[in-house]
């Protein structure tokens, strides 16, 4: 599928562009604010090709699509305006509290800085060991200018992070810039470095160093743009576009100097000595907990909440001990979707848990997780078990991250400090949280799907299964001998004619189960299209199959999937043995319901032994009712002689 087309299939089963409030993304997934959730069809979208799962939590929607999610991201963009920033959009009133809040807050304001904040980190630590072994110096010329690309977004991070809240916040982004800007002004930084005494029309001006904070610049964009509300209300059209800004540069300015600034930093520091404290008392344990932990929080979402910590504890202290024990989960994902590549012996499986594992060792674990090990459930406790090994190992030794960016091989460089100091447990600590979970995987075991069509047994009657036209095998043996004459199918539903390449369920659109086509229905009711016999009519109500007199069987299959609703919203008026007339009622379904219940109603109308007949062709387009002539099932050339 394009990156058009998935961006069309996600934006309409998130309920359409209008239902959008706001979205972001991170590595893997694209992050929607809804304004209502009910709208959303999540079941369709786990089924969408290209979606590897869907989330709900913190408040967000959360669609994961691997590490495509750029392009996806984009291509959204590019068919609606969804991305527009403009003022003039409408924004819901809906707001989301609790954690939940304050979670959807963090990963807007983080999620658009990863991608380059991934690749500054690594730079940043090829260059840290660039310097530890010799081959560049911090004096040599081409040190200073790839490292100042390299920590040039670390030290200018509260301009990034101004524009980012402003937008989450609905503010002027370029008013937040000018504040931010002016906790980073030379004049500013200067009188902070010579220990000048500064206040401000009298009141003491705390001065503290603001290059590379996150929580004073967030707190002021969060109120600036509560104050830039409140004046473009207060203020006439002719005048808030340049007064506005300037009443907020007046307050803001001094506030943020005065106030939030002393306030976040001095909250930054008391959580980066916390996290300090934790590793310090037992790092061994800690970083157990953190390496179990880390991909459950991942799961949820909830794992921006330590994002911000990360990025604290390198402005605070120039580096950061709580990251490295997260990098242990990521490779026990990696290592238990190995232990499934290397014992299951379903092909698909094999090659999808091949795939995972290869992008999951660059730190992009969703298609691990949601593919592979969750799913299979053993798999997934392998790995937090392994990650609990690694990331004792990595607390223990003491490893330390000096740069941001997610944990993968390729930010491996960001570990390493002078001299190299725990960087040896670093790998000591990877390695054995990925062998420990690709071992523990494979002696552990799971239930491994069967190979090709068995694996649709649950959710799709089998061919074999749908075309036995009766217990009785006197009429089994009738049907045979007279399969190969002509048959026409009268239209069992009334609706708007589908091709069956487009049902959304493979076993039905690559005519594994035979030729035919499908209906979406447009009334819950299913008729007899010939005289003939029951043969199958499920217990769950959400197919039947008839055999015609002249041996043609036909299978009628209410949506995709419904297997699940375990017979709710159907009603079946049939027993499998009674015999039927063209037009008997055989079974309702309610078509509301069933949507509500996150299930496509595409009903396929399949004749399962095609195999049989010379052709099955489709004498219906458009929209059909019970009359109308479906199929004409054309028999073999020897029947016809």
């Amino acid at each position: 599928m394009s990156q058009e087309k998935l961006a069309r299939e996600i934006v309409e089963r998130v309920g359409g562009e209008k239902n959008v409030q706001s979205l972001v993304h991170c590595a893997t997934r694209l992050r929607f604010v809804l304004k209502d959730d009910s709208k959303a069809d999540k079941a369709g979208l786990e089924r969408t090709e290209g979606v590897i799962a869907v989330k709900e939590n913190g408040g967000q929607f959360q669609v994961v699509v691997g590490n495509k999610v750029p392009e996806v991201y984009q291509a959204i963009g590019q068919i609606s305006n969804i991305l527009d920033d403009s003022s003039s959009k409408e924004k819901s009133s809906k707001k989301v509290k609790g954690l939940g809040g304050i979670i959807d807050v963090i990963s807007s304001i983080f999620a658009p800085l990863l991608g380059v904040m991934a690749g500054a980190g690594i730079l940043k630590g090829l260059l840290l060991i660039a310097n530890n072994v010799g081959w560049l110096e911090k004096t040599d010329t081409t040190y200073i200018i790839l490292y100042a690309a390299a920590d040039s977004l670390f030290y200018f991070l509260p301009l990034l992070l101004a524009v980012t809240t402003a937008r989450k916040f609905q503010g002027n982004a370029f008013v937040a810039l000018t504040i931010a800007g002016a906790l980073i002004y030379p004049t500013i930084i200067q009188l902070k470095t010579d220990g000048t005494p500064t206040d401000f029309f009298g009141i003491p001006v705390v001065l503290m160093s603001y290059a590379s904070t996150v929580i004073p610049i967030i707190l002021a964009v969060i109120v600036m743009s509560k104050l830039e509300k409140f004046f473009n209300k207060l203020l006439h059209e002719s005048l808030k576009n340049f007064i506005t800004p300037l009443f907020l540069l007046v307050i803001m300015v001094p506030l943020t100097l005065l106030v939030f600034g002393p306030f976040g930093v001095y909250v930054g520091n008391g959580i980066a000595s916390a996290m300090v404290a934790a590793f310090g008392f037992s790092p061994l344990l800690a970083g157990a907990v953190m390496g179990a932990s880390w991909q459950l929080l991942v799961i949820f979402g909830v794992h921006w909440g330590l994002v911000p910590v990360f990025i604290n504890n390198i402005a605070v202290h120039g580096q950061d001990g709580v990251k490295p024990a997260a990098t242990a989960s990521v490779f026990a994902q990696t290592g238990a979707a190995f232990g499934v590549m290397l014992k299951t012996k379903n092909k698909k499986l094999k090659t999808l848990a091949g795939s995972s594992t290869l992008t999951a060792l660059f730190g992009i674990t969703e298609p691990a997780i949601y593919g592979v090990t969750l799913p299979l459930k053993r798999p997934f406790i392998a790995g937090v078990i392994g990650g609990a090994v690694g990331g004792a190992i990595i607390g223990q030794a003491g490893t330390q991250a000096f740069a941001s960016g997610a944990p993968g091989l390729l930010t491996l460089p960001i570990f390493y400090g002078p001299g190299g100091q725990g960087f040896p447990g670093l790998i000591m600590g990877i390695v054995a949280s990925f062998i420990v979970s690709a071992v523990l995987t494979y002696i552990m075991g799971f239930k491994d799907p069967v190979d090709d069509e068995e694996t649709k047994a649950e959710s799709v009657p089998s061919a074999v299964a749908a075309a036995t036209p009766s217990k009785d095998a006197s009429s089994k043996s009738s049907a045979q001998a007279t399969a190969t004459s002509d048959q026409e199918v009268l239209s069992p539903i009334e609706g708007k004619i589908v091709d069956l390449a487009e049902v959304p369920d493979p076993a039905f659109a690559s005519g594994a189960m035979g030729k035919g086509i499908a209906i979406e229905p447009s009334t819950g009711r299913v008729v007899a299209p010939f005289d003939g016999k029951v043969t199958v009519a499920f217990k769950k109500k959400h197919a039947l199959a008839v055999v015609s007199d002249s041996g043609a069987e036909i299978l009628v299959h209410v949506g995709v999937d419904t297997v699940k609703l375990d017979g709710q919203h159907f009603i079946s008026y049939i027993e499998e043995g009674d015999r039927v007339k063209a037009g008997d009622l055989l079974l309702e379904f309610d078509i509301e319901q069933i949507k509500a219940a996150g299930y496509h109603t595409v009903t396929p109308i399949i004749v399962t032994n095609s195999a049989d007949y010379n052709d099955v062709i489709p004498q219906a387009t458009g929209q059909v009712s019970n009359k109308d002539m479906l199929l004409k099932i054309v028999g073999t050339e020897a029947s016809k002689a």
